[in-house]
């Protein structure tokens, strides 16, 4: 047996035992990843605080540059990533190919935002005593970034949050996931072979006990963390006064509405709730549909579902592999049974095999089951009737999570009153609630987070604002 994969301590491999990285989907064993110490996170952090001077004079077009570079060997290695990713997360792989192309697209945009200015120039004598000044407002690196990231996306999430670190002049010290490691290290890899300072970076799989120093260490400046609930709200509690910004995950709504396109938004709704089992923050769970409609919607979700293909990640025709751990499809087959026993309808789907979970449609769920008031995580979505437009807005709104939700409808007004009054950090119009492209602003309100990813949006997190006034009289 090869020995475990070495982690990246400030630029450097360095060899620790490790445990081995099974398939979720047959258990197969893929290969063995370093275990960072303790010991190896007190030394990253030390490096990346020496390493602040350095990152933050880069100047901007070498910046770029490293960015450029980044995305290049993305693309120029694509299928080596989608197959790590594919493998270690049981997507399939016609998904991973497309993270590993939204993660180029990622960098080209953090590369782009060094080449745009953000600068301000403050008119100050629209105030009496502010004449023959003249007033600046430019933003500044903060330091050293500390970037905990989740199993589902293992490349471009670590790209939404190393891309910009970079793009700031930040060092930054990685946790991936202890389950998807190794696309993280390989674009460690990258990114030091594209010229970042190596003391900059370090890419640390370690147990989340010995992750501390990333919470309380003053050297960090900001922790960027995506992740469950219950972990990221302790983390900012912990954190003191250092920054924090959290993405938490959600239970996405989506009214149909009946003058919409009905067999669109059915087609929608199964892409954006099956995909990769339903593993994302985003991934349609509670949808909502006008009473007149609703038959239609029903029936056409149903159709939609039954078409789809599990099968091995490495399958070219799979839609949807099993769910990340055993434990996963344990706890979504005890959220079925608890909707069974409420009297809910399962039109399709309801079984769990292993860590396969048949792509599921339940009616009738109560809003307090875990299926519609929880993040469900899994290839199931709840579909309920209403009358009022009204009505459906308020349903959305009833819940604790509020990241990204959707409304399909032609009418112009519908569309605002759902923009003025959904609780949501970002409301898709006519498509699912998980389109996303790396520009956008991502976060939500309530818990689901806290802050704000997105190329800019996230360097903005990551730099500070800094006034210069001169006076030229």
């Amino acid at each position: 047996m090869s020995s475990p994969r070495p982690i990246l301590l400030a630029g450097v491999h360095a060899d620790r035992p490790g445990p081995m990285i099974h398939c979720p989907y047959d258990n197969a064993p893929i290969g063995a990843v370093g275990r960072a110490t303790r010991a190896d996170v007190d030394v990253a952090i030390a490096a990346a605080h020496k390493a602040f001077t350095q990152t933050r004079a880069l100047p901007a077009h070498t910046r770029a540059r490293i960015l450029r570079t980044v995305a290049a060997n993305l693309a120029t290695n694509r299928e080596s990533f989608a197959q790590a990713i594919a493998l270690e997360a049981g997507k399939p792989i016609v998904q991973a190919r497309a993270e590993v192309s939204r993660a180029v697209t990622t960098f080209e945009t953090a590369a782009d935002e060094c080449s745009q200015s953000h600068d301000e120039v403050l008119r100050l004598d629209r105030a009496p005593g502010g004449e023959q000044r003249h007033a600046t407002v430019k933003r500044f690196p903060i330091g050293p970034i500390a970037a905990i990231s989740p199993f589902n996306f293992p490349l471009n999430l670590v790209a939404h949050k190393v891309a910009p670190a970079i793009a700031a002049g930040c060092p930054i010290v990685l946790k991936p996931a202890s389950q998807t490691p190794t696309a993280a290290l390989m674009l460690g890899d990258a990114i030091i072979a594209a010229g970042w300072p190596a003391e900059a970076l370090s890419v640390l799989p370690i147990a989340s006990s010995d992750a501390q120093a990333l919470v309380h260490d003053e050297r960090i400046a900001l922790l960027s963390f995506t992740g469950s609930p219950a972990v990221g709200w302790q983390l900012k509690a912990a954190c003191g006064r250092k920054r924090i910004t959290l993405e938490l995950g959600g239970n996405a709504g989506v009214i149909v509405h009946d003058d919409a396109d009905i067999a669109v938004a059915a087609a929608k709704c199964v892409a954006g709730g099956f995909n990769y089992a339903g593993q994302s923050c985003i991934s349609v769970q509670r949808i909502y549909v006008q009473r007149s409609v609703y038959t239609q919607f029903v029936e056409a979700m149903r159709a939609g579902v039954e078409r789809l293909v599990i099968a091995h990640p490495l399958d070219e025709h799979a839609d949807l592999c099993s769910v990340i751990t055993a434990a996963e499809a344990e706890r979504i087959a005890d959220w079925f049974n608890e909707a069974r026993a409420a009297g809910a309808t399962f039109v399709t789907g309801g079984t769990v095999d292993g860590g396969i979970v048949r792509p599921t449609i339940i009616t009738g769920a109560g809003p307090h089951l875990h299926v519609n008031c929880r993040e469900v995580f899994a290839p199931a979505v709840t579909i309920t009737p209403y009358d009022e437009y009204s009505d459906a807005l308020a349903m959305v709104n009833d819940s604790e999570f509020g990241l990204q939700a959707a409304v399909f409808t032609r009418d112009v007004g519908r569309i605002y009153q759902a923009y003025d009054l959904l609780e949501v950090g970002g409301l898709i119009v006519n498509d699912m609630p998980t389109w996303r492209i790396e520009p956008m602003p991502y976060g939500g309100v309530k818990q689901s987070g806290f802050g704000r990813e997105g190329v800019r949006y996230a360097i903005e997190e990551m730099t500070e604002p800094k006034l210069m006034v001169i006076n030229l009289s």
